[in-house]
Protein backbone atom coordinates (compact mmCIF):
# COMPACT_ATOMS: atom_id res chain seq x y z
CA UNK A 1 0.00 0.00 0.00
CA UNK A 2 1.70 3.28 -0.42
CA UNK A 3 2.66 6.01 2.16
CA UNK A 4 -0.52 9.04 0.80
CA UNK A 5 -3.22 6.14 1.08
CA UNK A 6 -1.67 4.57 4.33
CA UNK A 7 -2.15 8.28 5.90
CA UNK A 8 -5.72 8.89 4.61
CA UNK A 9 -6.54 5.95 5.98
CA UNK A 10 -5.14 6.32 9.53
CA UNK A 11 -6.78 9.66 9.75
CA UNK A 12 -10.22 8.17 8.75
CA UNK A 13 -10.13 5.90 11.29
CA UNK A 14 -8.92 8.29 14.18
CA UNK A 15 -11.44 10.39 13.33
CA UNK A 16 -14.14 7.53 13.76
CA UNK A 17 -12.74 6.47 17.13
CA UNK A 18 -12.99 10.28 18.47
CA UNK A 19 -16.71 10.81 16.94
CA UNK A 20 -18.28 7.46 15.33
CA UNK A 21 -20.79 8.34 13.22
CA UNK A 22 -19.53 12.09 12.68
CA UNK A 23 -21.75 11.90 8.98
CA UNK A 24 -24.53 11.72 11.22
CA UNK A 25 -23.85 14.48 13.47
CA UNK A 26 -26.19 16.94 11.67
CA UNK A 27 -29.51 14.18 11.75
CA UNK A 28 -32.14 14.62 14.79
CA UNK A 29 -32.76 12.12 17.00
CA UNK A 30 -36.64 12.08 17.30
CA UNK A 31 -38.75 11.20 20.04
CA UNK A 32 -41.87 11.04 18.54
CA UNK A 33 -43.71 11.42 22.35
CA UNK A 34 -41.96 13.97 22.95
CA UNK A 35 -42.76 16.10 19.75
CA UNK A 36 -46.03 14.74 19.97
CA UNK A 37 -46.27 16.51 23.42
CA UNK A 38 -45.36 19.77 21.79
CA UNK A 39 -48.17 19.17 19.46
CA UNK A 40 -46.83 17.69 16.13
CA UNK A 41 -49.08 15.42 14.13
CA UNK A 42 -48.37 12.03 12.78
CA UNK A 43 -51.50 10.56 12.64
CA UNK A 44 -54.79 11.02 15.33
CA UNK A 45 -56.67 8.19 17.71
CA UNK A 46 -60.24 7.95 16.29
CA UNK A 47 -62.99 4.99 16.53
CA UNK A 48 -64.61 6.35 13.24
CA UNK A 49 -63.24 5.75 9.70
CA UNK A 50 -62.25 8.40 8.66
CA UNK A 51 -58.46 9.05 6.44
CA UNK A 52 -57.13 12.44 5.26
CA UNK A 53 -54.99 11.59 1.93
CA UNK A 54 -52.23 14.65 1.54
CA UNK A 55 -50.00 15.42 -1.38
CA UNK A 56 -46.90 17.25 -1.03
CA UNK A 57 -45.28 20.25 -2.99
CA UNK A 58 -47.61 21.32 -5.72
CA UNK A 59 -49.80 22.28 -7.25
CA UNK A 60 -48.53 20.86 -10.69
CA UNK A 61 -51.09 21.18 -13.95
CA UNK A 62 -50.62 17.86 -15.17
CA UNK A 63 -50.96 15.86 -11.86
CA UNK A 64 -52.78 18.02 -9.53
CA UNK A 65 -55.18 18.70 -12.29
CA UNK A 66 -55.85 14.97 -12.31
CA UNK A 67 -56.13 14.00 -8.99
CA UNK A 68 -58.41 16.67 -8.32
CA UNK A 69 -60.73 15.08 -11.04
CA UNK A 70 -60.29 11.59 -9.01
CA UNK A 71 -60.69 13.36 -5.59
CA UNK A 72 -64.29 14.92 -7.50
CA UNK A 73 -65.74 11.45 -8.80
CA UNK A 74 -65.26 9.65 -5.00
CA UNK A 75 -66.51 12.94 -3.20
CA UNK A 76 -63.31 12.91 -1.16
CA UNK A 77 -61.48 15.83 0.67
CA UNK A 78 -58.01 16.29 0.68
CA UNK A 79 -55.08 18.39 1.65
CA UNK A 80 -52.51 19.27 -0.34
CA UNK A 81 -48.94 20.96 1.12
CA UNK A 82 -47.91 23.47 -1.42
CA UNK A 83 -45.01 25.17 -2.12
CA UNK A 84 -45.20 28.88 -2.46
CA UNK A 85 -42.90 29.47 -5.78
CA UNK A 86 -46.01 26.98 -7.09
CA UNK A 87 -48.53 28.55 -5.80
CA UNK A 88 -47.17 31.86 -7.48
CA UNK A 89 -46.78 29.90 -10.83
CA UNK A 90 -50.37 28.35 -10.68
CA UNK A 91 -52.37 30.73 -8.88
CA UNK A 92 -56.01 29.22 -10.78
CA UNK A 93 -55.23 25.42 -9.91
CA UNK A 94 -54.72 26.26 -6.35
CA UNK A 95 -57.53 28.50 -6.25
CA UNK A 96 -59.51 25.89 -7.79
CA UNK A 97 -57.93 23.32 -5.09
CA UNK A 98 -60.09 25.73 -2.56
CA UNK A 99 -63.15 25.94 -4.29
CA UNK A 100 -63.62 22.00 -4.77
CA UNK A 101 -63.21 21.79 -0.88
CA UNK A 102 -59.57 21.04 -0.01
CA UNK A 103 -57.85 22.94 1.75
CA UNK A 104 -53.67 24.00 0.79
CA UNK A 105 -51.57 23.26 3.59
CA UNK A 106 -47.85 25.34 4.04
CA UNK A 107 -44.84 23.20 2.55
CA UNK A 108 -42.45 26.40 2.53
CA UNK A 109 -42.07 28.82 0.02
CA UNK A 110 -38.34 26.90 -2.05
CA UNK A 111 -38.40 23.62 -0.98
CA UNK A 112 -35.50 23.95 0.83
CA UNK A 113 -33.18 21.59 3.85
CA UNK A 114 -34.78 22.65 6.95
CA UNK A 115 -31.57 21.76 8.97
CA UNK A 116 -29.83 24.57 7.58
CA UNK A 117 -32.19 26.91 8.47
CA UNK A 118 -32.65 28.88 11.18
CA UNK A 119 -35.60 30.41 13.55
CA UNK A 120 -36.09 33.71 11.06
CA UNK A 121 -35.50 31.88 8.15
CA UNK A 122 -38.06 29.10 8.40
CA UNK A 123 -40.64 32.06 9.31
CA UNK A 124 -39.96 33.51 6.71
CA UNK A 125 -40.31 30.43 4.32
CA UNK A 126 -43.67 29.86 5.74
CA UNK A 127 -44.80 33.34 5.63
CA UNK A 128 -43.80 33.82 1.96
CA UNK A 129 -46.36 30.82 1.45
CA UNK A 130 -49.00 32.06 3.24
CA UNK A 131 -49.02 35.42 0.99
CA UNK A 132 -48.63 33.29 -2.28
CA UNK A 133 -52.25 31.20 -1.14
CA UNK A 134 -53.96 34.15 0.17
CA UNK A 135 -53.09 36.11 -2.97
CA UNK A 136 -54.06 33.29 -5.62
CA UNK A 137 -57.69 32.07 -3.22
CA UNK A 138 -58.53 35.35 -1.21
CA UNK A 139 -58.76 32.79 1.74
CA UNK A 140 -56.24 32.37 4.62
CA UNK A 141 -54.40 28.85 4.71
CA UNK A 142 -55.33 26.37 7.31
CA UNK A 143 -51.95 27.10 9.88
CA UNK A 144 -50.47 23.54 8.79
CA UNK A 145 -47.21 23.20 7.62
CA UNK A 146 -45.42 19.75 6.87
CA UNK A 147 -41.92 20.22 6.61
CA UNK A 148 -40.01 18.67 3.20
CA UNK A 149 -38.46 15.62 4.22
CA UNK A 150 -40.55 15.41 7.26
CA UNK A 151 -36.93 16.45 8.72
CA UNK A 152 -38.14 17.49 12.36
CA UNK A 153 -36.22 19.09 15.13
CA UNK A 154 -36.80 21.13 18.01
CA UNK A 155 -35.64 24.20 16.26
CA UNK A 156 -38.16 23.70 13.70
CA UNK A 157 -41.55 22.82 16.50
CA UNK A 158 -40.29 26.08 17.93
CA UNK A 159 -40.51 28.20 14.97
CA UNK A 160 -43.70 26.74 14.20
CA UNK A 161 -45.40 27.29 16.88
CA UNK A 162 -44.53 30.57 17.45
CA UNK A 163 -46.47 31.97 14.47
CA UNK A 164 -49.16 29.45 15.43
CA UNK A 165 -48.31 26.67 12.97
CA UNK A 166 -49.17 22.94 13.85
CA UNK A 167 -46.34 20.60 12.18
CA UNK A 168 -48.07 17.81 10.37
CA UNK A 169 -45.96 15.07 9.31
CA UNK A 170 -47.43 11.40 8.39
CA UNK A 171 -48.76 7.77 9.65
CA UNK A 172 -45.14 5.91 9.62
CA UNK A 173 -47.14 3.19 8.06
CA UNK A 174 -48.69 5.44 5.35
CA UNK A 175 -45.50 6.86 3.73
CA UNK A 176 -46.13 5.42 0.13
CA UNK A 177 -42.56 6.57 -1.24
CA UNK A 178 -44.45 7.33 -4.23
CA UNK A 179 -41.48 9.70 -5.36
CA UNK A 180 -39.48 6.62 -5.65
CA UNK A 181 -41.89 5.13 -8.24
CA UNK A 182 -42.34 1.47 -7.06
CA UNK A 183 -44.96 0.89 -9.10
CA UNK A 184 -48.60 1.67 -8.63
CA UNK A 185 -49.23 -2.10 -7.66
CA UNK A 186 -47.35 -0.93 -4.24
CA UNK A 187 -48.97 1.84 -4.00
CA UNK A 188 -52.26 0.58 -3.64
CA UNK A 189 -51.13 -2.40 -1.53
CA UNK A 190 -49.41 -0.54 1.09
CA UNK A 191 -52.17 1.91 1.67
CA UNK A 192 -55.35 -0.26 0.99
CA UNK A 193 -53.92 -3.09 3.42
CA UNK A 194 -52.33 -1.00 6.15
CA UNK A 195 -55.44 1.74 6.48
CA UNK A 196 -56.93 2.70 9.72
CA UNK A 197 -59.03 4.96 11.04
CA UNK A 198 -57.05 8.27 11.93
CA UNK A 199 -54.48 7.83 9.04
CA UNK A 200 -52.72 10.49 7.39
CA UNK A 201 -51.62 9.08 3.56
CA UNK A 202 -48.77 10.40 2.03
CA UNK A 203 -48.67 11.04 -1.89
CA UNK A 204 -47.19 13.28 -4.14
CA UNK A 205 -48.35 16.04 -7.10
CA UNK A 206 -45.11 17.30 -7.84
CA UNK A 207 -41.38 17.30 -8.10
CA UNK A 208 -41.13 14.27 -11.21
CA UNK A 209 -43.45 11.73 -13.10
CA UNK A 210 -46.43 11.32 -10.69
CA UNK A 211 -48.38 9.13 -13.05
CA UNK A 212 -48.15 6.51 -10.68
CA UNK A 213 -49.66 8.22 -7.97
CA UNK A 214 -52.25 9.09 -10.33
CA UNK A 215 -52.91 5.67 -11.28
CA UNK A 216 -52.91 4.04 -7.70
CA UNK A 217 -55.34 6.63 -6.73
CA UNK A 218 -57.75 5.62 -8.70
CA UNK A 219 -57.96 2.09 -7.02
CA UNK A 220 -57.30 3.14 -3.80
CA UNK A 221 -60.50 5.49 -3.61
CA UNK A 222 -63.07 3.17 -4.37
CA UNK A 223 -61.32 -0.11 -2.02
CA UNK A 224 -60.87 2.56 0.47
CA UNK A 225 -64.53 3.61 -0.09
CA UNK A 226 -65.81 0.41 -0.07
CA UNK A 227 -64.36 -0.37 3.56
CA UNK A 228 -66.60 2.35 4.68
CA UNK A 229 -64.18 5.16 4.81
CA UNK A 230 -64.46 8.86 4.24
CA UNK A 231 -61.67 11.25 3.16
CA UNK A 232 -61.17 14.46 5.19
CA UNK A 233 -59.09 16.75 5.08
CA UNK A 234 -56.58 17.48 8.11
CA UNK A 235 -58.24 19.96 9.56
CA UNK A 236 -61.18 17.70 9.68
CA UNK A 237 -59.36 14.88 11.12
CA UNK A 238 -57.61 17.14 13.82
CA UNK A 239 -61.32 18.15 14.53
CA UNK A 240 -62.64 14.54 14.98
CA UNK A 241 -59.65 13.87 16.99
CA UNK A 242 -60.36 16.52 19.70
CA UNK A 243 -64.30 15.58 19.60
CA UNK A 244 -63.26 11.90 20.55
CA UNK A 245 -60.80 13.20 23.52
CA UNK A 246 -63.33 15.37 24.92
CA UNK A 247 -65.90 11.72 24.77
CA UNK A 248 -63.35 10.28 26.15
CA UNK A 249 -63.14 12.86 29.41
CA UNK A 250 -66.80 12.82 29.57
CA UNK A 251 -66.90 9.55 29.45
CA UNK A 252 -64.41 9.21 31.79
CA UNK A 253 -65.61 11.21 34.43
CA UNK A 254 -69.45 9.13 33.79
CA UNK A 255 -67.70 6.36 35.07
CA UNK A 256 -65.54 7.30 37.69
CA UNK A 257 -68.68 8.86 39.43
Amino acid sequence: MNRPLLIILLIVFTVELICPHSGDAKKPTIDRHSFEAQGVVWDVRTNRKVIALTFDDGPNPLYTAQILALLKRYHARATFFVTGKQVQKYPKLAQRQVQEGHELGNHTYSHPKMSRLGTNQIQEELAQTERAIVAATGQKPPLLFRPPGGYIDQTLVNAVKQIGYTAVLWSFHQDTQDWRRPGARKIVKKVVNNSRGGDIVLFHDHGGNRSQTVQALKHILPALQKQGYRFVTVSELLFEHNIQEIYDIHFLDIVDS
